[in-house]
């Protein structure tokens, strides 16, 4: 049993086909043997595209994009924002879940009123202003040809982006990631600004 030959025209095959196929591979087990010239990798393609094309189909909606909101919702958004300037996003969302309103913060930040007055600066802004006056610290982990995971300590400065200072251990405890950073400078020379990220280590 084949589907098409190498001499010759090759035959359309037609999207009947490739459901049988499907069908075939599905109850029957020894469906490999009886192929001879279309390689079992192409049906269990076929079935894969066909398993993509149906959930694809179910999830398409008529109209691209994210619903609007009605109208009656958008104003008492407006309103919150107005009469609560130091509200952020998800506070919003948390009055609204309490009178069975849910909707996402990110719908509330799209009808957030534009501001009358002049921006607030920006972070690259800042970054500018006092580039000489910021350091990061941070940790990565190095494992060993022992299978033993180090912690290395860094300190970088970004007026030069240079690594300042760095150390190693295998249990970084806050008694001794505090004893680096006294260790980062001399006393004539401590910075400003001091960069972190919020990781475990």
């Amino acid at each position: 049993m084949f589907l098409y030959r190498k001499s010759g025209r090759r035959p359309r095959i037609r999207p009947a086909d490739r459901l049988l196929w499907c069908c075939i591979a599905k109850c029957w087990t020894g469906w490999r043997a009886a192929l001879y010239f279309v390689q079992p990798r192409t049906v269990t393609t076929w079935q894969k595209r066909r398993f993509r094309d149906y959930w694809r189909a179910l999830s398409r909606t008529s109209k691209p994009g994210r619903p609007q909101i009605s109208r009656e919702l958008r104003e008492p958004i407006g309103r919150m924002w107005q009469a609560n300037p130091t509200w952020g996003s998800p506070k919003i969302v948390a009055e609204l879940a309490k009178l069975g309103i849910d909707i996402a913060t990110s719908t509330v930040e799209k009808y957030r009123p534009k501001r009358a007055g002049p921006p607030s600066p920006t972070w690259r802004t800042f970054l500018d202003q006092h580039v000489q006056e910021l350091v990061s610290i941070d940790f990565f982990i190095g494992p060993t040809a022992a299978f033993r995971v180090l912690f290395v300590f860094v300190v970088l400065a970004h007026d030069r982006r240079r690594i300042i200072h760095f150390n190693v251990t295998e249990h970084p405890t806050a008694q001794w990631t505090a004893q680096q950073i006294v260790e980062m400078f001399p006393f004539d020379a401590v910075r400003r600004y001091l960069i972190r990220d919020g990781g475990g280590i």
